[in-house]
């Protein structure tokens, strides 16, 4: 029997799952419903279902009308892409009115909203997945594979450092993103990819996080030093954003237009914000030190301003180390082809024994963004999930351990403590 889905929140990420739900899934799941608070992105996500996916529309719910959604299209699944914020809030309401949620990451942005995820699932007994597809990546599968069959030894320290280009890192401080509150900052929104990958690679999970960083190339504050000295609010209908490398010009993308800059009449939303304007709050530069259960230690760093896109890793283990480096496609969120996200432009595993020479490891990549990752993990929500022997389907206990390391590394940011996970949430196990 077909499985019936709703999806709240029709911005940037959701054609990700409706696409590839109606186009790959019809086998299995039905598609019927959309949930928004803006309904020009609802009609517009509608028309992307008939031109592009060749379907017919379906049936579209403002936010205040969720509970209407629920009882009237009885719904199995729903999928929450909603702004980070509003996360728990359409989970919780989905478990409470007999359904499961998947939820895109991360699952929420501080501990009172995991706490009040977690007590719901233990009060509702319905289930919910988080979608980590860098797991999925075939070099991110291979490096838990390397470390699972003991090539370099036991993991005692891992140098993890994420660089954002400054077209892709710039589009978070153009975006709702750039308050914390939304988001969580980029700790939180972002780097619970990398730090899921971390628990995942190593098989562990966080005890204590010390961070460092803050607000030091973006926002008005840094204007000057980086040469601004004519400013504006947002890119549209500004003369002075014309100049701006670091401006978008939504008007000559269909798709911004059509997603953004024509729904702004409803909400006021401005999707093309100056970077260097007032009103962002999240840091761009980043250090975290996490200290594990099995006593390994990660020292972690992003940056969001650099020349290249993508990360370098050094895993040090009793018996050798493993070095990764992957250089990433860059994109803007929604501004591009679908697929750009995590395009491979070059990738290196390299194993480096104690005794003995050093070798490339090969890593088969396949169709489809992350390279081939992405098809699996959507198999694995809306398919016939395969056996896995690297169990990377995600639970919200994952989704909960890889957030409240990036929600420790804020509350150290505001006391300059380390933090200790334990003590920000009952993960009820």
């Amino acid at each position: 029997m077909k499985k019936k889905y709703v999806l709240v929140g029709t911005g940037g990420r959701a054609e990700f799952f409706y696409g590839s739900l109606v186009r790959d899934f019809q086998e299995t799941s039905e598609l019927v419903a959309f949930c928004d608070s803006n309904q020009t992105r609802l009609d517009y996500a509608n028309q992307l279902l008939v031109d592009k996916y060749n379907v017919e529309a379906i049936n579209t719910y403002t936010a205040d009308r969720f509970d209407e959604m629920i009882e009237s299209e009885k719904p199995d699944i729903v999928i929450v892409t909603s702004m980070d914020r509003t996360h728990h809030r359409y989970i919780i309401r989905a478990l409470e009115l007999g359904c499961d949620a998947i939820t895109e990451k991360p699952m929420t942005v501080d501990a009172e909203k995991t706490q009040a995820i977690i007590d719901a699932i233990e009060r509702t007994g319905q289930n919910v997945r988080v979608t980590f597809n860098y797991r999925y990546a075939p070099h991110n599968t291979k490096i838990r594979e390397l470390i699972r069959d003991d090539v370099i030894g036991k993991v005692n320290s891992v140098h993890f450092e994420w660089a954002l280009d400054t077209q892709h890192g710039a589009d978070y401080f153009r975006r709702w993103h750039r308050d914390k509150r939304n988001s969580g900052g980029l700790l939180v929104h972002k780097s619970t990819h990398h730090f899921d990958l971390v628990n995942f690679w190593l098989n562990t999970e966080p005890e204590t996080v010390y961070a460092t960083g803050g607000l030091q190339f973006y926002g008005k504050e840094n204007a000057e030093e980086r040469g601004v000295t004519k400013f504006y609010e947002r890119a549209h209908g500004s003369d002075y954003a014309k100049d701006d490398p670091f401006a978008i010009d939504m008007e000559s993308n269909p798709h911004l237009k059509a997603m953004y800059l024509d729904a702004e009449k409803e909400d006021g939303y401005h999707r093309d914000q100056s970077v260097f304007g007032d009103g962002i709050n999240i840091e761009d530069t980043l250090g975290v030190n996490v200290t594990y259960k099995n006593k390994a230690i990660l020292t972690y760093s992003l940056n969001a301003y650099l020349p290249w896109e993508g990360f370098q890793i050094a895993f040090n283990g009793t018996k050798g180390r493993i070095e990764v480096a992957v250089r990433e496609q860059s994109y803007i969120n929604s501004g591009g082809e679908k697929g750009d996200e995590g395009k491979l432009k070059e990738k290196t595993i390299r194993v480096l024994p104690m005794f003995g020479e050093p070798y490339e490891v090969e890593v088969e990549e396949k169709e489809g963004g992350h390279g081939g990752g992405d098809p699996e993990l959507l198999n694995d929500l809306f398919g016939e999930p395969k056996e896995d022997e690297f169990k990377r389907a995600a639970s919200h206990v994952d989704g909960a351990i890889s957030i409240l390391t990036g929600i420790a590394g804020n509350q150290s940011l505001a006391t300059g403590q380390a933090v200790k996970i334990k003590d920000l949430v009952d993960l009820k196990r």
